[in-house]
């Protein structure tokens, strides 16, 4: 037996997380012994959040997470390769959430290149849960900004911050 820890990295932009999210977090905890939530900065996406700010929801939305299931979960910011990221905390496995068909067309292509960049590191595919698999935080953001009801597409807390952002704008 080794006495290596499964320590995998889930990471996106999480602008703003979501139910769909969460769900992933905390599936992928459940079966590893140490997750890392990797946010991103990708500022060429426009996020509704600052970077600092979407650290700091998903570390709060994640230990409710962490706490329930007594699983190690952390949250860490990152604005460099995906695959320098996950070699510098030392993750054996990048994983990545699967909504639609489309979906895997783009993720397919980004594993066989983060591949040739760190064969050491595998990436995982994880299905969206069948309640989840349409929510996207650009969907939820829209809906958001032009006065829909997000409240079922994302956890309380998160609801309280993007419309905070939403109505200080």
């Amino acid at each position: 037996m080794t006495d290596r820890k499964r320590k995998a990295l889930y990471p996106g932009t999480f602008d703003p997380i979501h139910n769909g999210h969460m769900d992933l977090i905390g599936r992928v905890a459940r079966l590893v012994d140490h997750l890392v939530v990797g946010v991103a900065m990708n500022i060429g996406k426009g996020p509704l959040l600052p970077l600092d700010e979407r650290v700091d929801l998903v570390r709060e939305e994640c230990a409710i997470v962490a706490a329930r299931t007594g699983s190690a979960i952390e949250v860490l910011p990152f604005d460099c390769l995906l695959m320098k990221f996950a070699h510098d905390i030392g993750a054996m496995m990048v994983v990545r959430g699967l909504r639609a068909v489309s979906d895997f067309d783009f993720e397919f292509q980004m594993a066989g290149m983060n591949a040739r960049l760190d064969p050491g590191i595998e990436t995982i595919f994880l299905p969206a849960s069948e309640r989840q698999h349409f929510i996207s935080s650009r969907f939820v953001k829209e809906i958001a900004i032009l006065g829909g009801d997000i409240t079922s597409f994302v956890p309380p807390l998160t609801y309280e911050r993007v419309m905070a952002r939403i109505r200080s704008q």
